[in-house]
């Protein structure tokens, strides 16, 4: 009794793919500690040996989801061993977790939209080291530097191995238009977008996505608008042609 537990999935969650669950809970006794307490959520469950008095513990746990889609976990139950190991005394706790499974992420030919989009409209750079395009500025060799970067001019002036440190490329927006790509399995088009959005924003290239009506605009890979963006857009793709709620 006077356990509550919370469970706080991560931001982003794939179908297919093990993700870790951070479990909470939370001992409301002010003079007890609680002992051999088992948390089960789903078809998973993870052991708390001891947890004090008015404090609280966590521990992660592997669960998976088949499918894209809307997911909710309210079979989630408490139980213990303690004192004797006779019987297993437990309680349904009365919380549920809902999330949004994101689509399965799969490699196909849509990353050939990346090189046709940046030949035609170019390329600009960004004030950001990378291995692409303008030089920054030139430094001391670092173990792991691309040897093709060795300033050898510079290298013979100082007497020190030097490198070109270059700047970023930012890439034009790509707009995805989730009815005009041609792949014919609904299943297959999903994950192939879900991968096109993932990889750009990883390459920092601005992506937009039409879709059930609806446009998301193009956002770069900050650490505000872009994430939101991201996770707009693959909910979007989580949930299109399902059922909700």
């Amino acid at each position: 009794m006077r356990l509550r537990v919370r469970i706080e999935p991560p931001d982003e969650i794939y179908a297919g793919t093990v993700m870790p669950l951070k479990v909470v809970i939370i001992n409301d006794k002010r003079f007890m500690p609680s002992f051999l307490i088992r948390v089960m959520a789903g078809d998973s469950k993870i052991l708390f040996p001891v947890v004090d008095k008015s404090s609280r513990e966590s521990a992660l746990i592997s669960i998976s989801f088949p499918r894209r889609g809307r997911y909710t976990i309210d079979d989630i139950y408490v139980s213990s061993v303690f004192p004797f190991n006779f019987f297993v005394r437990f309680r349904r706790i009365d919380s549920v977790l809902e999330t949004v499974v994101f689509p399965a992420a799969r490699k196909c030919s849509l990353q050939s939209l990346y090189a046709a989009d940046r030949k035609a409209k170019g390329d600009r750079t960004l004030d950001r080291t990378g291995f692409e395009s303008e030089i920054l500025s030139i430094r001391n060799y670092q173990y792991g530097d691309p040897q093709k970067y060795i300033h050898w001019k510079a290298t013979a002036r100082t007497g020190h191995l030097k490198t070109k440190e270059l700047s970023s490329l930012a890439h034009r927006p790509l707009i995805i238009d989730f009815d005009k790509v041609a792949v014919s399995d609904l299943e297959e088009k999903i994950s192939c977008i879900t991968y096109a959005i993932i990889r750009s924003f990883r390459l920092n290239t601005p992506v937009g996505l039409k879709i059930a009506g609806k446009v998301f605009s193009h956002a770069s890979n900050s650490q505000d608008a872009g994430g939101l963006g991201k996770l707009a857009m693959l909910r979007e793709l989580a949930l299109y042609g399902t059922e909700r709620k």
